[in-house]
């Protein structure tokens, strides 16, 4: 199993999610994330004033997949999320070594 975690523009969130269930990815889990990368934040212009802001609006996607199923929501994310401009953000992909669904007691594979 693998844990996926992508950190993307929040705009493309419809477009990865379709994209992750197009491959066969059940559930996930998204939520708001604020960071920085090479592009070291922006400016925004707020009536009339400049504002420096050090941290972008991200979204964070976490899976869990099949080891079958990886590398195609990887590919998945990367074409739904790309902008071709800095920012476009990153995609994890971390070991998982076991899962349990708490309501069932599935293990594993299973669990998923």
């Amino acid at each position: 199993m693998k844990l996926i975690i992508a950190i993307i523009k929040p705009f493309k969130l419809d477009e990865v999610v379709e994209a992750l269930t197009g491959v066969g990815v059940t559930g996930l889990t998204v939520s708001e994330a604020k960071g920085f990368g090479r592009q070291k934040g922006h400016t925004e212009v707020y009536r009339g004033a400049e504002y420096d802001t050090s941290f972008v609006p991200k979204v964070r996607i976490e899976t869990v997949v099949d080891d079958a199923v990886a590398a195609k929501a990887v590919e998945a994310i990367a074409a739904a999320a790309k902008t071709d401009a800095i920012g476009d953000g990153k995609i994890f992909t971390i070991d998982v070594s076991s899962a349990l669904r708490i309501r069932t007691g599935e293990t594993d594979d299973t669990a998923l």
